[in-house]
């Protein structure tokens, strides 16, 4: 395995180099962020990935497991988990301050009406007016464009937060699901070896009593079914929690989930295709989401910066007044236009450290963007390793419970002809049921691996679910 990434750490240490000189030459002006992106693909494509790793479309590979249970289990999830709700409203929130910021872009006024009846020793007088008044700040220093680009950043970032939250669910439920029935599965061969053990222990006891039988055969076939009892609620609790945990998933209490035993399932094959594996680590939701907070940082910085000048405004009022009517009649007509310039040299002390805090929120931003991109890397890096030591493993189990199985078998012919004692008989099924629980066991974590693995690559299919 080591062969298949060498030359991966160097080119993450080249990758950080470069990294920081793009983006640090972007901060006099606002970040393009798909030039960026462009950039980082560019860099994720010179990682040296295994080859065998299938070409293909990833999109909706849950549905390679064949379960019409686990299918409609993710379709439950993502049309009622109340977390992908939560972070739907406030996509919608951001959406909508988004066009609340673009509209400082436009003049700003209000609309007033009054009228008004007064007495002062029996003189009464009437008066009413009309006005509208109109301030539109001009952007002349580009303070208002920047904080557009930072809410249209933070709407982007929130955007992303989503589909994070998406591969989370759809990865969480179907690790529950392989999880639930893999234990189903343990129950199942538990169970069985309860009732054989049982079988035998009636058996035993008759031929104790008969004298054909110690009592020391008796009592460690007593000892095994006891084990294997102590084992049940251990595997009826982690049912539960896998119950629980896709009742949670799917918003919904866990009595109203009925979940199926499929027998087979966590045999079922599933392969890992991608249509490009750099691509899927590039479009990575965690790397643009940290991306869009860098650009919202330094968009921020620079309206921090635009703050130290001045504001250029532009006024205007018109109105009509009547001074002896409460109906708008026989009005005098007034207007007024007032250009304003306004600079706070005063607060500069408290600007120039606004500014100078922004600034640094820029740089931490950017130091996180790099490293949530390293650990990407890393975490698609280990997801391979992991998947081929789990494929080994189960390879070993199931040549364990090959042999394992036919010395049973052998041990079962030769007490039937009386030349080995009912204890070596038993030491041999206690060994097959230790190596049938182990197949379960690495066949479930082969699975689990496979999932992490499209976790991790998760660029492309994560974005089809938000067509």
């Amino acid at each position: 395995m080591k062969t298949l990434f060498q030359g991966s750490t160097a080119i993450k240490y080249t990758m950080q180099a470069a990294l920081f000189t793009t983006l640090l030459s972007g901060c006099a002006a606002g970040i393009d962020e798909q030039k960026h992106q462009q950039q980082l693909h560019t860099f994720i494509n010179q990682i040296e990935l295994p080859t065998k790793i299938a070409q293909g479309d990833e999109v909706n590979w849950w549905q390679q497991l064949n379960s019409s249970q686990l299918n409609q289990l993710v379709a439950d999830a993502l049309s009622m988990n109340h977390d992908l709700k939560t972070s739907q409203l406030q996509l919608q929130s951001t959406i909508a301050r988004l066009g609340a910021q673009k509209a400082q872009f436009l003049p700003q006024g209000d609309l007033s009406v009054n009228a008004s009846r007064n007495s002062l020793t029996d003189n009464i007088s009437n008066q009413s007016n009309a006005n509208i008044a109109v301030n539109w700040q001009l952007d002349l220093f580009g303070r208002i464009s920047a904080l557009v680009d930072a809410a249209a950043a933070s709407t982007m970032s929130q955007a992303e937060q989503l589909r994070l939250l998406k591969i989370e669910v759809i990865s969480g439920v179907v690790n529950r699901f392989v999880s639930y029935q893999g234990n189903r599965q343990k129950q199942d061969i538990i169970n069985q070896q309860i009732i054989a053990l049982e079988k035998s222990i009636s058996v035993l006891t008759a031929q104790v009593e008969e004298g054909e039988a110690n009592e020391l055969d008796l009592n460690r076939t007593r000892a095994q079914l006891a084990q294997q009892r102590s084992i049940l609620p251990e595997v009826e609790y982690l049912l539960y929690r896998d119950l629980s945990t896709l009742a949670l998933l799917t918003g919904r209490v866990s009595s109203k989930l009925n979940l199926k035993t499929e027998q087979g399932f966590i045999d079922t094959p599933l392969t890992i295709i991608l249509q490009a594996a750099n691509n899927a680590i590039a479009l990575r939701p965690d790397i643009s989401e940290a991306l869009y907070e860098f650009s919202q940082a330094h968009s921020l910085s620079i309206a921090a910066s635009r703050a130290l000048l001045p504001d250029i405004s532009i006024s205007a009022f018109s109105g009509v007044l009547a001074t002896n009517s409460a109906k708008l009649s026989n009005t005098t007509q007034q207007w007024q236009v007032a250009p304003q310039i306004q600079w706070s040299l005063l607060s500069y002390p408290a600007l120039l450290a606004q500014r100078d805090a922004q600034q640094l929120l820029s740089e931490a931003a950017y130091s996180d963007y790099q490293q949530v991109v390293l650990g990407a890397i890393s975490e698609s890096e280990l997801a391979l390793h992991l998947l081929a030591k789990e494929q080994q493993k189960k390879q070993h189990a199931q040549q364990r419970y090959f042999y394992a199985n036919k010395a049973f078998l052998q041990a079962e012919a030769m007490y039937q002809e009386g030349q080995i004692p009912y204890l070596s008989l038993l030491d041999a099924r206690q060994d097959v049921l230790m190596a049938q629980e182990n197949v379960v066991n690495s066949a479930t974590e082969s699975l689990h691996a496979k999932v992490a693995t499209y976790h991790a690559f998760n660029g492309r299919w994560s974005y089809a679910l938000t067509r």
